[in-house]
């Protein structure tokens, strides 16, 4: 993400309080925690910011992994020597999140559930009663509930939003402290890339270049006139 600095988003906001309540939850619920949504909104942010706020774990999965190469992951995150077995690698990640009280945030976490690779989440799950966060695309929540064993231990359900005009605001003012951004301009991109946040982190850097390039310190609509915004389509092939 064209994001140079994390800031205290919508997505941020919603998943510091899920996170916060499963951690304060009562002996006996659940303490899953799933953010899901499409592609940009600013999960990985979020994730990213929560992990420094609640001193989690983090690991980011990949289509390639195997159960072997994501309790390696999990483990290296921990500063633990990994065991001979994956059964005694388990039991390491699942005492160390006992011991320590810290969450453990799986981003991308549509790889492994469409793999058997899921049931280890909930074995790791049964086996420490810690707070696991599982953050992933917007058909997380259908993968879920073909594992029923992982599912009903779901505490919070996430939405992510997509970006505000605040969230944009802020943006701006952490990114590009010394550029006035009109809140029109902003309204129109925000609409225009309906509120995915990284494409309108993109937008905001052609923004703030085009401001440089015209030694302007404040930029509004009429000024920023037929540029246009870029939404992730090809542009069309001119005709000769």
């Amino acid at each position: 993400m064209s994001v140079t600095k994390v800031v205290a988003l919508t997505n941020v906001g919603l998943l510091g309080g899920a996170m916060q309540r499963a951690q304060a939850r009562p002996v006996g619920l659940p303490g899953l925690v799933v953010m899901y949504g499409p592609s940009g909104l600013g999960k990985s942010v979020a994730a990213s910011y929560a992990a420094n706020l609640h001193r989690a774990y983090y690991v980011e999965c990949r289509d390639t992994w195997s159960k072997k190469a994501f309790l390696l992951a999990v483990l290296k995150d921990m500063a633990i020597v990994p065991g001979r077995t994956l059964s005694d690698m388990l039991d390491q990640i699942a005492e160390q999140l006992s011991r320590s009280m810290r969450p453990l945030i799986v981003d991308d976490v549509q790889y492994m559930l469409d793999k058997s690779i899921a049931n280890l989440l909930t074995d790791l799950y049964n086996a420490s009663q810690g707070t696991i966060v599982l953050i992933g695309e917007e058909r997380v929540p259908s993968s879920l509930a073909k594992l029923e064993r992982l599912h009903n231990r779901v505490l919070e359900w996430v939405p992510a939003q997509p970006a505000t005009l605040v969230d944009l605001k802020r943006l701006v003012e952490a990114n590009y402290p010394n550029l006035n951004i009109a809140d029109e301009l902003l309204e129109d991109l925000a609409r225009t890339t309906r509120g995915c946040l990284r494409r309108a982190a993109v937008n905001l850097h052609r923004v703030q270049s085009e401001a440089s390039a015209n030694m302007m310190d404040r930029i509004d609509l009429a000024t920023w006139g037929k540029r246009g915004w870029f939404t992730g389509e090809a542009p069309t092939r001119r005709a000769h």
